[in-house]
């Protein structure tokens, strides 16, 4: 088992902390590495990376804002350079179905000679709980350039589950998983699985891209990050990526957690109260 320092980058994210407290009770040695943490980390000053990822050897990747974006390739390219000479043997890498961009970024990151493993995962369940969606759903009613392709949700506490297992056990090293939840379902039924477990009428309602990022530029969003969820919204939800697949199996040997689990636990927390 791996016993040695972990690095975190993006560690505080929907996921980074799920991994770093799953870590730390194993006892294990972890860190995060952030623009918010104690070893600063920014993906825009390359002059903060070699400092966060100096005596780690092992290193779990969620790059920011999205492996979509242009630069994203090229920024992993560098960060793998860094990573080998500061002597790291393994890194995870967080990627998403169907995204070229995103194959580009893990392209780069395998080129480098460095221990790999992908993880390819679906949207998060999260997204609804603790992401862009909460607010919307709290005010009953979330509005979506999304129609009638269904999506594999994904647990984040699966990916964390998954994260970890990959990073301890050298077995899923130079491998690429695709985690996926169960079944897939529209965001109408998404939606329509939240307002009964509160008892709360929520409604979806799907949008125009352009009704959408109108919407977006109304409320104060800045033009690049527009233009990253126009490109999600009209790339990886054109059913591409609808399949269910079986990496959480394969790593964990247990099914991914149905979306309905997630929001039974979730709607008992109050987060969806008006």
């Amino acid at each position: 088992m791996q016993t040695s320092e972990i690095v975190l980058v993006g560690g505080s994210g929907k996921t980074g902390g799920r991994i770093i407290r799953r870590l730390e009770a194993r006892g294990l040695t972890v860190r995060a590495a952030s623009r918010s943490s104690a070893r600063h980390f920014d993906w825009e000053d390359r002059s903060t990376w070699r400092g966060a990822l100096e005596g780690a050897l092992s290193a779990y990747v969620a790059f920011q804002p999205d492996l979509a974006v242009a630069w994203a390739a090229e920024a992993i390219k560098a960060l793998a350079k860094v990573a080998v000479e500061c002597g790291l043997e393994h890194i995870v890498l967080l990627s998403g179905r169907g995204e070229e961009s995103a194959q580009r970024s893990e392209a780069a990151l395998t080129a480098s000679g460095i221990d790999t493993t992908i993880l390819r995962a679906s949207w998060f369940c999260q997204n609804f709980s603790e992401g862009a969606f909460v607010d919307q759903i709290i005010g009953g009613r979330l509005q979506l350039p999304a129609g009638e392709i269904g999506e594999p949700f994904i647990d984040a506490d699966d990916i964390a589950d998954a994260a970890v297992a990959v990073l301890t056990d050298p077995r899923h090293r130079n491998k690429t998983y695709e985690l996926t939840g169960p079944r897939a379902l529209t965001f109408r039924q998404a939606v329509g699985e939240i307002a009964a477990a509160t008892g709360r009428p929520i409604e979806y309602q799907q949008v125009s891209m352009a009704d959408f990022t109108g919407g977006l530029a109304a409320a104060g969003l800045p033009p690049g990050l527009i233009d990253l969820l126009e490109e999600l919204f009209g790339q990886v939800l054109d059913g591409r990526n609808s399949n269910v697949m079986g990496g959480v199996a394969e790593i964990l040997g247990r099914p991914a957690t149905d979306f309905s689990e997630y929001v039974r636990r979730t709607a008992a927390t109050g987060i969806w109260s008006a």
